[in-house]
């Protein structure tokens, strides 16, 4: 599904399904070099399950236009424009990593257009190291491998991940040269990694939501260590906490944990 977001084209995945004005919505935002795809095993559950996803690509990325967003702040404008464009008063949201904080600035920046926050792999702050800030730029593929050694805790995935035998690993890989390839414009790998580096309001937007907030942590996750997010934790006023055995990848190295957190959170909105 495809809307038009600040003079640009924006894809959202739906799952499948045809977008239900009376059915409740959740809106999935993926991190740095990801798009749509990584939230699929979630989404098309979702969606078969009475409700509307709208599972984005964000600006300058894969099958969407438009500039990729410079920092988390000007990321969280998009999403509440999309919500406009989609004719959406209100909705949960559902952010990974880069996509976790560009949720959480959302939902502080309009709390009552925010019926349920879900922050996975977060941490605040969330600092890039300067060797991969510049990796980044100056030779991606060996970036790119640093980012999928320290995001993995297994190799393969449980049989209901992606199917038996599946290499996450490589997968990532291959997805990271996608997202990267998409837009010859602009490095988004860079863009990404410099907004979540540069972001300093978390504590603050925290302080600002209203809504009840999922964490969805990794114990074995060394990008964004649960340790990071507890400062978060602490000043969410409704706040839930669910530690997964896996990594950084949660939606493929733990699938079903990951379906049955959301599931269970989310119920509150139907």
């Amino acid at each position: 599904m495809n809307f038009t977001v600040n003079g640009a084209q924006t894809y959202c995945y739906t799952g499948g399904k045809a977008f239900d004005a009376a059915q409740p919505t959740a809106i999935f935002i993926h991190g740095v070099l990801g798009d749509h795809s990584v939230w699929i095993l979630q989404t098309r559950h979702l969606a078969h399950h009475g409700w509307n996803v709208l599972v984005l690509d964000l600006p300058g990325h894969c099958r969407s236009g438009g500039e990729p967003p410079a920092s988390v702040e000007e990321a969280a404008d998009f999403v509440l424009t999309l919500m406009d464009a989609a004719g959406l008063q209100q909705a949960a949201l559902v952010g990974h990593s880069f996509g976790s904080l560009i949720a959480l600035e959302t939902a502080a920046r309009a709390p009552e257009r925010i019926s349920h926050l879900v922050l996975v792999g977060i941490a605040f702050p969330m600092p890039v190291s300067h060797a991969l800030l510049e990796a980044s730029v100056n030779d991606p593929m060996k970036a790119l491998t640093m980012v999928n050694v320290f995001s993995r805790s297994t190799l393969a995935p449980p049989p209901s991940a992606l199917g038996p035998g599946t290499w996450v690993y490589g997968a990532s890989m291959a997805l990271g040269r996608r997202v990267l390839a998409s837009n010859a414009a602009v490095n988004v790998f860079y863009t990404g990694f410099k907004a979540c580096d540069s972001y300093q309001n978390g504590l603050q937007a925290m302080a600002q939501v209203t809504c009840p907030v999922l964490f969805v942590l990794g114990k074995l996750d060394q990008m964004t260590p649960p340790r990071a997010a507890q400062a978060l934790i602490k000043l969410a006023r409704n706040a839930k906490v669910i530690y997964l055995p896996g990594g950084h990848q949660q939606m493929n190295e733990t699938p079903e944990e990951m379906l049955a957190a959301l599931q269970g959170f989310l119920k509150g909105c139907e």
